[in-house]
């Protein structure tokens, strides 16, 4: 029998190409059992009058099928389902609407966090004005030289390299730049032993926090600050104490009397971006000696400072080996890269890398050594230079429209960074804001999620920058401010 040309329809949405989407129906084809082993497939002439599109497209889809094993070429036959082509299962599926009569709710011991009553839309990239933080500007991208990066990595002296089971070990080349560039700009002395490579800060954060906390030790959080920092926490069960932070960051004399870790981002507190002061620095190290307790320091946004050098790290300066440092190239790079890393005493690397390997052995060795080698080839340094003249721009239109429309800042300014911390005026309830807006094509994130749940002023609220371009930020803000005007 022959497979008839009405069953090949491409679906113009898929994000792929003709030849992708040409592979894709015939492998759904084969595994659901509509092409048996033997079938004929139409010819590439046919398919091609009947999908309307080049024959040689689909000479070179069937010719990837054929090394697949879907397909055979039979002389001037034309092609076949191969006879050994991989098949659907030879049992009953489940029907995908049956759901499970097992009380899930009486065994499972976790109970996840209440999520924020409003959150960022999914496709915050379509509105024109997404003051959204975190999140990469392609346009600042190199991605010529990461795609170059990608291949060098899946070279053939690389390779093999990636493919074995590394168990617990760190790319070295990875470790080896972390270590001679990235802690020594930060003013750290490390070795190789005193790094570990992380799925981002958060991976790095949970991981201190499950070896450094239990029911009967205490942590301090900074209010408001990352949500994250709350939910890692309440894995712990640790007693959390959360400290009010001012324009200064966090405030070394609110803390109270017995502690054993404090959470801290002193280079650019988040939501805030108030960067700690170096005698604030100072006396929080001085009172971690005096009272033994741990500081873990993520280092958040140091690379973007505009006007000055960023401050010392609490790392650089700790002289009794209290600190723990977390770095990451979520906000360098790009957010999904997930790429972080720690560097402590190797008594809490070691722990770490061993309860690490519980859950994944380590990130993977590609993505580590791709890394690697677009940081050793100069191509990081570049990149940083390249936002902090894009984020410069930004800031500065944005500080511009600030004072034109009036908005008022919740803490006052700091250079570097890639956002603001913002007060509306009382009433005005900054998620009702960030609703209306949307309809605008605004999209900005209320403040009330950073502060615990039920608790926090209702008229805070961040802008950022990385995501918006300059041309924007003007009318942008304006129509904030024009929104805030209605609902005062």
């Amino acid at each position: 029998m022959a497979v008839h040309l009405d069953t090949f329809y491409l679906d113009p949405d898929q994000d792929s190409t003709l030849q992708h989407r040409i592979k894709r129906a015939v492998v759904e084809g084969i595994l659901s059992g509509r092409y048996r082993p033997g079938e004929r497939m139409p010819s590439s002439r046919m398919l091609a009058k009947h999908l309307n599109i080049s024959r040689i497209t689909v000479t070179i889809a069937y010719t990837d099928l054929v090394a697949d094993d879907y397909l055979v070429a039979r002389g001037r036959s034309g092609y076949f389902v191969s006879d050994t082509a991989p098949s659907s299962p030879n049992f009953e599926l489940p029907s995908e609407d049956s759901d499970s009569t097992f009380d899930w709710s009486r065994i499972l011991n976790h109970r996840p966090p209440p999520a924020s009553s409003i959150t960022r839309p999914d496709n915050w990239q379509s509105y024109p004005y997404p003051f959204i933080y975190g999140q990469s500007d392609q346009s600042l991208f190199d991605h010529q030289n990461w795609r170059l990066c990608a291949l060098q990595a899946l070279g053939q002296r690389d390779f093999a390299a990636l493919t074995l089971d590394q168990y617990e070990r760190d790319d070295p080349k990875l470790i080896e730049y972390i270590q001679r560039n990235i802690t020594t700009r930060r003013g750290i002395r490390a070795r190789p032993e005193n790094i570990l490579v992380t799925m981002g800060a958060q991976n790095a954060l949970w991981l201190t926090a499950q070896l450094l906390l239990t029911q009967r030790r205490i942590a301090v959080i900074e209010n408001p600050g990352y949500r994250g920092f709350r939910e890692i926490l309440g894995e712990t069960r640790c007693r959390t104490v959360e400290v009010d932070v001012d324009e200064d960051g966090l405030p070394p004399d609110k803390l109270p009397e017995q502690i054993d870790v404090v959470f801290t981002t002193p280079s650019h507190h988040s939501p805030t971006n108030a960067s700690m002061p170096l005698e604030r620095r100072k006396e929080l190290l001085r009172l971690a000696g005096e009272k033994g307790f741990v500081i873990v320091e993520d280092d958040y946004e140091f690379e973007l400072a505009f006007k000055r050098s960023p401050s010392p790290t609490l790392k650089s300066l700790d002289e009794a080996g209290c600190v723990v440092y977390i770095g990451s190239f979520s906000k360098s790079l790009f957010p999904g890269l997930r790429l972080g890393f720690m560097v402590a005493p190797t008594a809490l690397i070691e722990q770490a890398r061993a309860l690490r390997s519980t859950i994944m052995r380590h990130p993977p060795w590609h993505i580590q050594r791709n890394a690697a080698n677009f940081l050793s080839l100069g191509h990081y340094n570049a990149q940083i230079n390249r936002m902090r003249k894009a984020y410069q721009r930004r800031r500065q239109a944005m500080e511009a429209a600030i004072e034109d429309c009036g908005l008022t800042y919740a803490v006052p300014a700091v250079s570097g960074g890639s956002c603001f911390w913002m007060k509306a005026p009382e009433g005005v309830d900054t998620e009702d804001l960030a609703l209306a807006l949307r309809t605008k094509g605004v999209v900005l994130e209320p403040g009330r999620s950073f502060y615990p749940p039920g608790q926090g002023p209702s008229n805070m609220y961040r802008l950022a920058y990385s995501s918006i371009a300059t041309a924007k930020i003007p009318r942008g803000i304006e129509l904030i401010a024009e929104e805030i005007a209605n609902l005062d």
